[in-house]
């Protein structure tokens, strides 16, 4: 359990910098409240009206976001990989090849089907 302990009292410490934060910024913070302040933010533009449904959304942004996960976890890969290389020889490489291949060629589909492309 003495293992732990820093481990704890680094979480406690981090609990009680966020309760103290909140805290102090609704004690110390400026209370001048007006209607404007209270009203919700349009920049002086009137608010168009938007479909039930929140419109449509481009699919890009999500084929991004996924390939940011997709290397992210690839890289998440390749350093044990890069630690234990000489301990696993020729197993290790041709285990990290196949990864890579299977990665490369999720990139080159969506590179050709011009996910990447951004008009």
């Amino acid at each position: 359990m003495n293992l732990y302990l820093p481990i704890v009292f680094l979480g406690i410490l981090a609990a009680a910098f966020a309760v103290f934060s909140v805290v102090a910024s609704s004690m110390l913070g400026p209370r001048r409240y007006n209607r404007a302040k209270l009203d919700s933010y349009e920049c002086g533009i009137q608010p168009t009206p938007q479909p039930v449904g929140g419109g449509r959304f481009p699919v890009k942004y999500y084929i991004t976001a996924m390939m940011f996960i997709v290397f992210d976890i690839e890289i998440i890969f390749l350093y044990p990989w890069a630690v234990y290389f000489d301990s696993m020889k020729t197993f290790g490489l041709i285990e990290m090849v196949l990864f890579i291949a299977t990665v490369f060629v999720a990139y080159a589909y969506v590179w050709r089907r011009g996910g990447l492309e951004w008009e």
